[in-house]
């Protein structure tokens, strides 16, 4: 992997839809996004076509993507939001222009995919910090999101990771503007769940577990085995709340192409439990934690029995979010219980 450029304060920063064409339905949402971005890290945010367009082809969105590494002025990538289909994206970017031009990227969820083709070009990314989730938190920014997201922008130092005091995943509609000014429910955490004594270092590599799905299935853009090896492999669950076999499937998957033998860890992040679509009772969302933290043991065991695995971290899709350095370096302490990530 490269070493990227970080960032200045002043830097233009290119802001794309690759995933979903959200942010031209919830405009607000978006808005109150860039503004803390420019604000809280002075940062300036540069919108290209298809930023707000709603219906976006996957053609238009991989020629902004394309464009914005291509351009000298812009320092640094971030997402608007996840989707469903960045997928079909891939086949039209011009890698070349990026493997010229390499920035920082900044997405989770759906942009899963094109981090995996960035990683295929030696390319590291940072898995989160989307403008219309972390950025646009309503009523203000979570002091740890922020933390994280300055070491990922600016900082280059080795940090360690914090389990956070309390987390929030009840989501207030952004089709009530007035929301973006209430506060979120929060609910103490539970801390992590650590599996196995070893210790473990190497490069981190994942994402969202439904977007692996497509990953595996197509096998277009994954890296190769040699390319997987000794890796720390990071996972997380999207607000689908999907059924704990697509989770198992996907470990047996990345089990059977030889990936899971040689981890030196796996890090799990708070599965989402509770979407506006489907509000589940507290018993429930603890029901689908715990069974979701039994099939990985589970799974993983039958391939490595002695990597430790870490449960329950701040990332993916509940909130303070932790930005995961994909492709830079995680170093995993079990004996002092500590995670500690390059940045």
């Amino acid at each position: 992997m490269i070493e990227l450029p970080k960032l200045q304060k002043g830097d233009n920063v290119a802001i794309l839809s690759p995933a979903s064409g959200l942010a031209g339905s919830f405009p607000w949402v978006l808005d109150q996004g860039l503004e803390r971005l420019h604000n809280i890290f002075g940062l300036n945010p540069v919108e290209f076509p298809t930023t707000r367009m709603t219906n976006a082809t996957p053609e238009q969105r991989a020629a902004d993507l394309t464009k914005a590494f291509g351009d000298q002025s812009i320092k640094a990538i971030i997402t608007t939001l996840g989707g469903h289909d960045q997928i079909k994206v891939l086949k039209h970017i011009d890698t070349k222009v990026i493997v010229d031009n390499p920035k920082p990227f900044f997405g989770y969820s759906d942009n899963t995919n094109f981090m995996q083709l960035l990683w295929k070009l030696g390319i590291p990314s940072y898995y989160g910090g989307a403008i219309m989730t972390q950025f646009a938190m309503q009523q203000h920014m979570d002091e740890l999101t922020v933390a994280f997201l300055h070491h990922a922008f600016f900082d280059t130092e080795t940090y360690e990771l914090p389990a956070a005091k309390a987390f929030t995943e009840i989501d207030l509609d952004w089709v009530d503007k007035s929301n973006l000014d209430q506060p979120r429910t929060t609910e103490t955490n539970e801390g992590w769940h650590w599996d196995g004594t070893n210790n473990g270092e190497g490069l981190l590599w994942g994402g969202c577990v439904e977007t692996m799905v497509a990953q595996l299935a197509s096998n277009v853009f994954l890296p190769d085995e040699a390319s997987l090896k000794d890796i720390v492999l990071f996972l997380e669950t999207a607000e689908g709340i999907p059924e704990h076999w697509i989770t198992e499937y996907v470990l047996i998957a990345l089990g059977e192409r030889g990936i899971l033998k040689n981890v030196q860890a796996v890090l799990v992040g708070r599965p989402k439990t509770w979407a506006l679509d489907k509000p589940l009772g507290a018993l429930a969302r603890q029901a689908y934690k715990t069974a979701q933290r039994d099939i990985v043991i589970q799974t993983v065991r039958e391939y490595n029995p002695t990597a430790p695995i870490i449960q329950n971290i701040d990332f993916g899709h509940t909130d303070p979010q932790i930005v995961i350095p994909m492709g830079k370096r995680a170093y995993i302490d079990s004996n002092e219980q500590t995670i500690r990530m390059s940045y």
